[in-house]
């Protein structure tokens, strides 16, 4: 592995650890964060009583949970125990906030318990474990927690002063908005939580004990910079880039949920440049004119930002003037970039597509299909979408899914959590694709789907189809006694007839009526039908990836099926399925489930692209069929 690519992993896995540490105890920072605000003197309602809170939050709650969280990881609540006795020995042993001892302090317990399970595996007599289990936990964690306070604890004050140092250093040489150029590029890496709330929170916190407010907490939860590339994709991008730009703006602003622009930055990598200075820019004014917050904004929405800002009109106008100057000049230097772009690959899919291919990725419905030989989809109940936090582009794709299973009339529980936190349940997975790995260590038993782009739905729509095709097929197992009689109808075959060579479309609207119509002229359906068809397509994309389209009716429009039927459209030069170029439409009907013969050959033969390829590139109507039976005899 190249040493470039292994420092990259290292990097992630890094800022990952960090960031679970952190993340899934956002709402006691919150919580600290809102106390502050309200109560300090300089607060809203200031209050001497309740203001007393703040210390024992900052000192001893917040690092005992980072602790816990930091060896629960490791090994479970009993690991996240011993983490949690470790921090304390070095929360007595310092005389600052010990976020940085209780990130390490924290997984080493964790870690050391673990080992100690591991080496006496096997080896404890019947009915001493809880003994041995309780013993183990409670010396280790003293001894831990004794090495924290005499030795551990010195260490990590002493770097705490040394980074607030370099902190303050940076602020007092007006150098701060140097900081830009590391965390900006480190977000679109998708390093934002582990910046934020893995080394900025811990620093900006001690802030506010001092200070009462810190500017730390806007670098990079500040949602200028991101906002200003996608309004400039609203105005100035290409394609599905321009079209869905607007609607990540709304969730990125209000939201909060950064990641959602990443993909812009990363389909445009010049776009950084606008991320840095627009960053730059803003922290450049956050500092001359003195804002800050009280608490960590999380997630990163205006609306957070403004909840624990202090109450102080020139500290408010301040950081409104940080948001607003990062804006307008990320917006001013994405806009001349793209309007400067005079290149084709401006399209959102069509970047994800190039990604893929770089990674030497599978596409969707290959994925599907090979991780669908494991899955009873008749008995899928929950899938859990996960990310990295488990509260952003975790709930907004969780959301999206809902919709569509909602729509396909599946009757299937979607809920989204951090990757950390998985349930043993979980049947269906569905993560970003840098957290697939560590979503199948925390689910083996699970199916995995991975996603790059939290807007582009084609693999959730080819999920989903899938799932509907073996759902009826599993449906049509506990039907076969009483089927019989029809057991002729089963074995339905792929005639020539149904085979349509060298077409043009100018419209995915157009390829699909064709192919309800060519279902229509065989004896298949009624013309009502193929209206469905379109209705369909509107609901849900028939677009399953490798460069095929499944186009079928809805629900409502089985009632017009007279037979059941696949028809095979060959569209040499490709028609465009939402930005996605198709090169074979396949048109089905299906009664009594008898077309899931076909459709079953039709996937195992689409699941290689070389497939696809050859039978987009077939002279004759014999040659595309063979293609089709020597997949099959391959696969067999």
């Amino acid at each position: 592995m190249p040493k470039e690519k292994s420092l990259k992993i290292g990097i992630q896995k890094f800022g990952n650890a960090l960031s679970s540490m952190i993340l899934p105890n956002i709402g006691a920072f919150l919580a600290f964060g809102i106390v502050t605000a309200l109560f300090i003197p300089t607060g809203w309602w200031p209050n001497k009583q309740l203001a007393e809170l703040v210390g024992p939050f900052i000192t001893y709650l917040l690092p005992l949970l980072i602790g816990y969280t930091g060896g629960k990881l490791v090994c479970g609540h009993r690991g996240g125990v011993v983490g949690a006795i470790a921090t304390a020995g070095i929360i007595v042993g310092t005389d600052v906030p010990m976020f940085l001892g209780a990130m390490i302090m924290g997984p080493l317990g964790g870690y050391l318990i673990k080992k100690f399970d591991k080496l006496i595996e096997g080896k404890i007599k019947t009915g001493f474990e809880m003994l041995v289990d309780n013993f183990s936990s409670g010396i280790l964690g003293a001894i831990l927690a004794i090495l924290g306070y005499w030795a551990f604890g010195p260490i990590f004050d002493t770097a705490s002063s040394i980074l607030a140092s370099g902190v303050e250093w940076l602020i007092h040489t007006g150098m701060l908005p140097l900081a830009s150029l590391f965390i900006e590029p480190g977000k679109v890496l998708f390093l934002n939580n582990a910046i934020n709330h893995g080394v900025l929170t811990p620093i900006g916190l001690e802030q506010v004990k001092q200070f009462g407010h810190s500017v730390l907490f806007l670098l990079e939860a500040n949602p200028g910079p991101g906002m200003g590339v996608l309004i400039a994709y609203s105005f100035f991008g290409k394609g599905n880039a321009k079209k869905t730009a607007p609607g990540a703006a709304i969730i990125h602003f209000f939201g909060g949920i950064h990641e959602i622009f990443f993909p812009y930055v990363l389909m445009k990598p010049q776009l950084i440049l606008a991320t840095i200075l627009g960053g730059m820019s803003g922290v450049f004014t956050l500092v001359t004119l003195h804002g800050g917050l009280v608490g960590p904004a999380s997630p990163g929405s205006i609306i957070a930002v403004l909840l624990v800002t202090p109450k102080s009109v020139p500290i408010f106008l301040a950081n409104i003037a940080d948001v607003l100057v990062s804006f307008t000049v990320s917006f001013l230097i994405s806009s001349f970039i793209l309007k400067l772009d005079k290149s084709a690959a401006g399209d959102l899919d069509e970047a994800t597509k190039k990604m893929e291919a770089l990674k030497g990725k599978k596409s969707s419905i290959s994925d599907v299909l090979t991780q669908t030989n494991t899955l009873d989809p008749g008995s899928v109940e929950k899938i859990v979408f996960a990310c990295d936090a488990g509260m952003g582009s975790s709930a907004m794709g969780a959301s999206l899914l809902k919709k569509k299973i909602k729509a396909a009339g599946l009757d299937i529980y979607v809920t989204n959590v951090a990757v950390s936190s998985i349930p043993n349940d979980a049947q269906i997975v569905v993560t970003q694709e840098g957290l697939t790995g560590r979503a199948k260590e925390r689910a083996p038993q699970a199916y995995h789907v991975s996603v790059d782009n939290f807007l582009d739905s084609s693999k959730y729509d080819a999920l989903i189809n899938l799932l509907l095709t073996k759902k009826e097929a599993s449906e049509l197992g506990t039907k076969a006694v009483a089927q019989d009689q029809d057991a002729a109808q089963d074995e339905l075959v792929l005639k020539k007839s149904d085979i349509y060579l060298d077409r043009k479309f100018s419209s995915k609207e157009e390829a699909i009526r064709f192919a309800g119509q060519a279902l229509v002229d065989n004896g298949y359906v009624m013309p009502s039908y193929i209206d469905g068809m379109i209705e369909r397509d509107k609901d849900m994309s028939t677009y399953m990836g490798n460069e095929i389209a499944i186009p079928h009716g809805t629900e409502e429009a089985k009632k017009d099926i007279l037979d059941s039927g696949v028809v095979i459209v060959q569209v040499p030069d490709g028609v465009s399925f939402d930005g996605n170029k198709v090169h074979l439409v396949f048109g089905i009907a299906g009664k009594n489930n008898s077309h899931l013969s076909i459709l079953s050959k039709i996937a195992v033969a689409c699941s290689e692209i070389s497939n696809v390829r050859k039978m987009a590139d077939a002279q004759t109507k014999e040659q595309l069929l063979h293609v089709i039976e020597e997949a099959i005899k391959e696969k067999a």
